[in-house]
């Protein structure tokens, strides 16, 4: 039975792999959830980037985080992430020092603007999320949690 995927993207031949079809069932919802979370982000006029920034910066507490911690943890990459972190400067969201154990370091700690908007985006989110994914049910949500967690080691690996 062939999926929704080709509807969807109104492909009229059938794919040739399953394999395919999965693979492309993923970059298509990740494109959709990308569009839907950017478009609630923009409210707080904040990109996608920049809040997974604020939350990485909120989790490394007071001891900050420099740009090769940050860029290791970001869920998206950024290829620049100093120009990212200066729109964030800019903001007053966040703030940037020079290590004194090593001066060609910066650390960068999230401000209390940037804690204070990240509360104001806590809550709204969470339901945001609750409303959409919750729909799949815990069981669903820990079953996909892994199959997508099996695809990443599956692709990670298969290039060592």
């Amino acid at each position: 039975m062939p999926g929704k995927l080709l509807a969807e993207i109104h492909q009229t031949r059938p794919f040739e792999l399953l394999e395919e079809e999965a693979v492309l069932n993923i970059a298509r919802t990740a494109e959709v959830l990308t569009h839907h979370t950017s478009g609630f982000l923009r409210e707080f006029q904040l990109s996608q980037t920049q809040y997974n920034v604020l939350r990485i910066l909120r989790g490394a507490g007071p001891s900050g985080a420099t740009c090769s911690q940050i860029g290791d943890r970001m869920i998206t990459r950024d290829p620049d992430i100093t120009r990212l972190l200066d729109r964030l400067d800019a903001r007053g969201l966040i703030n940037r020092e020079r290590s004194k154990e090593d001066r060609r370091v910066v650390v960068t700690t999230i401000s209390a603007e940037g804690l204070a908007l990240l509360g104001t985006i806590d809550e709204p989110l969470r339901r945001y999320l609750r409303d959409r994914m919750g729909r799949i049910g815990k069981a669903g949500l820990e079953s996909l949690i892994g199959q997508l967690e099996q695809v990443r080691e599956l692709f990670n690996t298969s290039n060592q």
